[in-house]
C-alpha cells in the first residue's frame, strides 16, 4: 500500500516552480518567486547562546560567524527545541513539538513517513537541487524516513540519532550507500578509522562535501542543510577530555584550562573556520550575493559531564538552564541570517522566531504557498526590512519517557513552564528576568489561565510518544 503513495508524493514534488497543488491534485496557478536565491542553513549540535563572541563569548574564537552577525542580522529571541531530533522534526516539517512527528530522541523507530511534507520538498517543488550533510536523525536505513525519500537529491553523513556520537566512524551513508572510513593510502600503509583509527574527522568530512555540493550546483539554485554535530559531545566517558573529542585542541593549547574545556573550544573554533570556509568559496564562484545563508544551533549547551560545566565558557549566556529543559537556556539559541544587498547589515532583532517558521519565510521567499497546518509563520519581513511580524505563541514539551512531562508557552514577554503533569504553572516576564529567576505566577492568575489553556491547545497527543498521566497509565504512588 506504500509504494503507490510515494510515487504519488514524488510526482507531486516535481510540480514546476509557480505552480501549487489544489484540493483536486491538479497543478494550480501559484504566487510567482520574488526571488530564487541560493539557501544554506547550518546548525550546530548543542552549541550554547552564549558561545560565539556576537552573543557575548569572550574565550572562545569565532571571528566567520561574527562576521556573518556583523554583514546580516542577529536575532536575540530565536528558538529551536530541548533536544536534537524534535528540532530537526520542527525544522524540516514546520511543526511545534505539541504537533511533530518526532517529540524525543527516544523512543527509536519513530521517523519521518511519507505522508510528512519537508522543507527539501519545498525547496525541491520550487525548483531548487537539494542537499544535506550531517547529522540527519529523522529516519534509519529501510524507513520511509531517510532524507532520500523526503525531498533532498543529495545526503552524505549520519542517519541514525545515536551514530552521531562518534566523531571517527567507521563509516558514513551518501545517498543509500555506505561509505566506508577504513582505509586510506598514506605512507606506511593503509590507515583509516578503523580499530579505533583517527584518520578521518567527521567535521572536516561534512565540510569537504558541503563544499563539493555548493561547486557542483552553483549555476543553479540550491539549498543546503548542513546540520554539523559539533560541539556534541562523543561516545567517550563523561569523565574523558576526549567526551568532546576534537583532532588538535588549537589554538588553545597554550591556555591554562582544563584539557576538556580545550578540546571544547577547539571543536567551536574549527566549525567556524569551516564556515569562514564556505563564506570564501561562494565570494569565489560569484554566488555571495545570490545566497542567503543561516546559521543556529538545534538546542541549548550539553550540561551532562562532571569535568566540564556550562559556567566555564558561560555558554548559556543570562539564561537558566541547559538542553533538555524547557527553561531558556534549553531552548534559546542563536540565530544569525545573512544576504548581502538583501538583508541590511549590523542588525539585532528582538523578533520571536523558532525552527519550525523556517518552512512558511522560506515558502514566502521562493514564491509558493505555505503548507497547510505549519505551526510556523513567515519572517521574510523581519529579514527584508527589520519589520516586526506579530504571532500568537510557542510551544514546547519534553520528557515523554525518561523524565517527567515537561511543558513550556513564550506568549510575547511572558514565559509560563510546567515541570510535570499537574503541577503548577511557574510564570516569567522575560522582558524583566531574562534568567527566569523569579516565579510571579501568583501575582499574574488571569495570565497563568491563558498560558494553560495555549498549553492544551497545542499538545495533540499521540500513541508514538505515550505520556503518563495523560495519555497512559500514570505511575503508582508509594
Amino acid at each position: 500500500m506504500r509504494y503507490p503513495i510515494f510515487i504519488l508524493l514524488s510526482s507531486l514534488l516535481a510540480t514546476p516552480l509557480g505552480l501549487a497543488i489544489g484540493e483536486n491534485g491538479n497543478a494550480q496557478p501559484g504566487p510567482k518567486p520574488a526571488t530564487r536565491p541560493n539557501v544554506i542553513f547550518i546548525m550546530a549540535d548543542d552549541l550554547g547562546y552564549g558561545d560565539l563572541g556576537s552573543y557575548g563569548q569572550t574565550m572562545i574564537s569565532t571571528p566567520h560567524i561574527d562576521r556573518l552577525a556583523e554583514e546580516g542580522i542577529r536575532f536575540t529571541d530565536a528558538y529551536a527545541q530541548t533536544v536534537c531530533a524534535p528540532a530537526r522534526s520542527s525544522l524540516m516539517t514546520g511543526h511545534h513539538n505539541g504537533h511533530g512527528r518526532l517529540r524525543d530522541n527516544i523512543p527509536h523507530g519513530i521517523f519521518l513517513r511519507p505522508d510528512d511534507f519537508t522543507l527539501a520538498e519545498l525547496m525541491k517543488q520550487a525548483g531548487y537541487k537539494t542537499g544535506g550533510v550531517g547529522k540527519w536523525s529523522l529516519g534509519n536505513p529501510g524507513s520511509w524516513g531517510v532524507p532520500n525519500y523526503q525531498g533532498f537529491d543529495y545526503y552524505y553523513g549520519h542517519l541514525n540519532q545515536d551514530q552521531a556520537h562518534f566523531y571517527y566512524p567507521d563509516y558514513l551513508w551518501e545517498n543509500d550507500q555506505v561509505k566506508l572510513l577504513h582505509e586510506v593510502r598514506k605512507p606506511g600503509g593503509m590507515l583509516g578509522n578503523r580499530g579505533h583509527g583517527r584518520e578521518f574527522y567527521t567535521q572536516d568530512l561534512f565540510t569537504e562535501k558541503a563544499l563539493g555540493f555548493i561547486r557542483q550546483h552553483h549555476e543553479d539554485p540550491f539549498f543546503l542543510y548542513l546540520p554539523y554535530t559539533i560541539p556534541h559531545f562523543s561516545d567517550y566517558p563523561t569523565d574523558s577530555p576526549e567526551i568532546f573529542i576534537v583532532p588538535s585542541d588549537a589554538p588553545y593549547s597554550d591556555q591554562d584550562w582544563p584539557q576538556v574545556s580545550k578540546n571544547y573550544a577547539a571543536m567551536i573554533t574549527r566549525m567556524d573556520r569551516d564556515v569562514g570556509r564556505i563564506m570564501l568559496l561562494l565570494e569565489n564562484l560569484g554566488i555571495d550575493s545570490n545566497t542567503l545563508v543561516f546559521f543556529t544551533s538545534d538546542n541549548g549547551p550539553w550540561g551532562g559531564s562532571p569535568i566540564h560545566s556550562v559556567e566555564f565558557f558561560d555558554s548559556n549566556g543570562p539564561l537558566r538552564g541547559v538542553k533538555r529543559d524547557v527553561y531558556e537556556g534549553g531552548i534559546r539559541v542563536p540565530l544569525i541570517a545573512r544576504w548581502p544587498g538583501r538583508i541590511s547589515p549590523g542588525q539585532t532583532s528582538h523578533q520571536l522566531i523558532a525552527l519550525w517558521d523556517m518552512m512558511p519565510t522560506l515558502a514566502e521567499l521562493v514564491g509558493l504557498p505555505v503548507p497547510s497546518g505549519v505551526d510556523g509563520i513567515s519572517v521574510l519581513p523581519t529579514l527584508l526590512d527589520g519589520s516586526l511580524v506579530e504571532r500568537d505563541y510557542l510551544y514546547w514539551d519534553y520528557g515523554h519517557v525518561r523524565q517527567a512531562f515537561k511543558q513550556a508557552v513564550r506568549w510575547g514577554k511572558w514565559k509560563g513552564v510546567r515541570l510535570a503533569v499537574g503541577a503548577q504553572l511557574e510564570l516569567y516576564d522575560l522582558e524583566n528576568d531574562i534568567g527566569e529567576d523569579r516565579d510571579i505566577a501568583s501575582n499574574h492568575p488571569e495570565i497563568v489561565h491563558s498560558i494553560e489553556a495555549m498549553m492544551e491547545a497545542a499538545l495533540e497527543l499521540t500513541p508514538d510518544y505515550p505520556i503518563p498521566g495523560l495519555n497512559a497509565p500514570a505511575p503508582e504512588s508509594d
